[in-house]
């Protein structure tokens, strides 16, 4: 579902170019669905190899790094570790939609309807066996590091930014402003130009930065009331929220009252609501302990080797792509030489 706060975050407009030589922590789990979901054929299937193996997530992978890399942002993939129970309503709900699509599908597919055929797969779009270890290995080949969170990846992610070992976290989902992220970016890995559902039209998709501090200091509130706020409208541990209730309503509550105990037309409804637990999630998540972040060079060899010869990549395509990220690599270099120099 992800935290509905788009009527209160304050958000920036910024360019990839911005984040040259700074880290960004990445949500990795949230970056292989949106690769899963917009990387597919004509027909709404996901690409795959010889073997019949999916590769849209690690066509997603090889082409944005390949960005990042060439301008000179240093991506750190952050995996997410075992969900908190709570979550468990909205991981149903997740694959009852799922589920529900796979059925309108195949309506589609008898009918020989392309569009809904496209729009109705993408939606049952589901995390594979085999994956995340793709993945894995492709950033490694990269010499990208990556790092296995014990919870929510979000909250690793934003435990980067409050530790200055990462300049910002990038998700789509706003989770990450209550998980105490200093920066979020949002379309950090699917910005550029991209076609609008059901229509011939196209939209050019831009970074966004959002900055927690400016948030808060805009709203008037605390990072403990910011995810009072969010437990209102309904967070992934609590998917209902509750009745009626949405971002400016939440927002106009908790000024009032200070906090959920607080507000008297609710209590009825808070008794069910494990709320001091939801709130423990985000304000005292379970987050991976990093030491230092290195970076390596790019296993270039090794790269095509793996995409070419084992995932039925266009050799051609790959070997072009990396030579794009020698050149821009050396250049940066040189450009550094004569700075420094």
């Amino acid at each position: 579902m992800g935290l509905d706060l788009k009527g209160l975050i304050i958000k920036e407009k910024t360019s990839l170019e911005s984040f040259a030589s700074k880290i960004i922590a990445v949500d990795a789990y949230n970056t292989i669905y949106q690769f899963l979901s917009i990387i597919r054929g004509p027909d709404g299937m996901m690409l795959s190899d010889a073997q019949g193996r999916v590769t849209s997530h690690l066509s997603g992978l090889f082409y944005r790094n390949i960005n990042f890399l060439s301008l000179g942002i240093k991506p750190v993939f952050v995996f997410d570790g075992k969900s908190p129970s709570l979550k468990a309503a909205e991981i149903e709900r997740r694959r009852q939609i799922k589920k529900e699509a796979t059925i309108k599908y195949e309506k589609a597919l008898a009918e020989g309807n392309m569009e809904d055929m496209r729009k109705f797969a993408q939606q049952t779009t589901s995390m594979q066996d085999g994956m995340v270890d793709d993945a894995k290995k492709l950033l490694g080949l990269f010499g990208i590091p990556w790092i296995q969170a014990p919870a929510e990846g979000e909250a690793t992610a934003a435990h980067l930014t409050k530790t200055g070992q990462a300049y910002a976290s990038a998700s789509q989902d706003y989770d990450s402003v209550l998980f105490g992220a200093k920066k979020l970016v949002r379309n950090f890995t699917n910005s550029g130009r991209r076609k609008l559902p059901n229509r011939n039209t196209y939209i050019e998709i831009e970074p966004e930065i959002i900055n927690t501090d400016k948030v808060l200091a805009e709203l008037g509130v605390t990072a403990e009331q910011l995810v009072d706020i969010g437990i209102l409208i309904g967070t992934d541990f609590n998917p209902d929220g509750f009745d009626r209730i949405g971002p400016k309503t939440a927002l106009k509550m908790i000024k009032e009252n200070g906090k959920l105990e607080n507000i008297q037309q609710i209590q009825d409804k808070l008794v069910s609501i494990p709320y001091q637990e939801i709130r423990k999630i985000f304000l005292e998540p379970k987050v991976a302990d990093i030491g230092e972040i290195k970076f390596s060079d790019p296993d270039y060899s090794g790269i095509v080797k793996y995409l070419s010869e084992e995932r039925s990549f266009s050799r051609d395509r790959v070997e072009s792509s990396l030579n794009r990220l020698q050149k821009s690599t050396v250049k940066r270099s040189q450009t550094l030489e004569q700075w420094f120099g």
